[in-house]
Formats: structure tokens, C-alpha cells, sequence
């Protein structure tokens, strides 16, 4: 016999997979972008100039397979290299890449209001909630804004002062982070 816990784990599991599912088609209906590829535009739109090494990180791809995407974005002309100072090289989207991830922006948020279509108001800011506890604990896991948000709409998640949830999460481990190492400089000054 299954717990209540196990249920509603088991409906999370479900909801999850049915959503995923639905946003996998997304960047191939918006576009004829691989998954990979979409979110680094969506990465890059919201942050231009990153290494394509780091652009790979956020989106999950070696460092080998993230320059094969990046010259495939710049061949399709969505992105361009633009060196830096000394040798560093930052990866922008250009006018074209920008408006091809914001079609997709809007083509995955299209697909999850819509899921939320069934709910009332007051279910919808629920949710928010408990999606908000839940992302935080899933960040506790991973420790990767960036990576977590590869697909999101930056806008979208800090409406009228209301904070990122894995962005807080980030914040925090980064501010506690700093007093551990702050701690361990006095600790080494006073023993020094």
C-alpha cells in the first residue's frame, strides 16, 4: 500500500513528464533549433559575451560539443564570436538570434500558461509557492542557477519585486560561501 506521499510524488513524476514532453517540442515547433541550442540563445539573450566553454556549462553540453553548436548557430547567423580583451572571445547573439529566442521565450510560455489554464487564482499563487520551495530544494541539490535557468524568461520570474526563487537560493549560497572564506582568512590571521 502507497503513502499519500508516494501519490503525490508519483502525480509530480507524471505532471513533470507530460510537461517536459511538451516543451522538448517546443524549440522544434518555434524554430528548427535542437534543445541545446535553443536554450543557449535564451542563455545568451539574457547574458551576451559568455566563453563558449560557459555557454556549454549552462547548457549542459562538453566543451567539444558547445563549439560545434556555436558554429552552427554562426553559420545560421544567430550568433557571432567577438574577441575580447587578450584572448578572450565572448559569444552575442545577433539581431536575428535575439528575435528567434524570443519567439521561443514565447512559445514556451504560451505552453505552460496554458497549463495552468484549469486553475483558479488562488491555486495559481499556491502553486507559485510551493513551486518556489520546491526550486529552492532543487537547488540545494544542484548548485546551478545557471544551469537550472537555462530556459526561463528572466523577466517573467521577478514580477513586481517578487525574487527569483533559485536566484535567492543562489544568492545565499554565494553570501554564505563568502563568510565561510572570510571566516577561515581571520581564523588563519589569527593563528598566523
Amino acid at each position: 500500500m502507497h503513502d499519500e506521499r508516494e501519490r503525490v510524488a508519483n502525480l509530480l513524476g507524471a505532471t513533470a513528464l507530460a510537461i517536459t514532453d511538451d516543451l522538448l517540442g517546443a524549440p522544434a515547433a518555434a524554430s528548427r533549433l535542437s534543445m541545446s541550442a535553443a536554450a543557449a540563445l535564451i542563455v545568451l539573450r539574457a547574458g551576451p559575451g559568455v566563453s563558449v566553454t560557459e555557454l556549454g556549462r549552462r547548457v549542459g553540453l562538453t566543451q567539444s560539443a558547445a563549439v560545434r553548436m556555436v558554429d552552427g548557430l554562426e553559420r545560421d547567423a544567430l550568433v557571432e564570436r567577438r574577441r575580447g580583451i587578450g584572448n578572450w572571445t565572448g559569444v552575442h547573439p545577433t539581431a536575428k538570434g535575439r528575435r528567434t529566442a524570443g519567439r521561443l521565450l514565447t512559445s514556451r510560455t504560451s505552453q505552460l500558461t496554458g497549463v495552468l489554464d484549469g486553475l483558479g487564482e488562488t491555486e495559481v499563487r499556491d502553486l507559485g509557492a510551493l513551486l518556489a520551495k520546491l526550486l529552492d530544494g532543487l537547488y540545494q541539490g544542484s548548485g546551478s542557477a545557471d544551469r537550472m535557468c537555462r530556459l526561463c524568461d528572466r523577466t517573467a520570474c521577478t514580477p513586481d519585486g517578487v525574487e527569483c526563487p533559485v536566484g535567492a537560493a543562489d544568492w545565499a549560497a554565494a553570501a554564505q560561501a563568502a563568510a565561510r572564506a572570510a571566516a577561515e582568512d581571520g581564523a588563519r590571521t589569527a593563528h598566523g
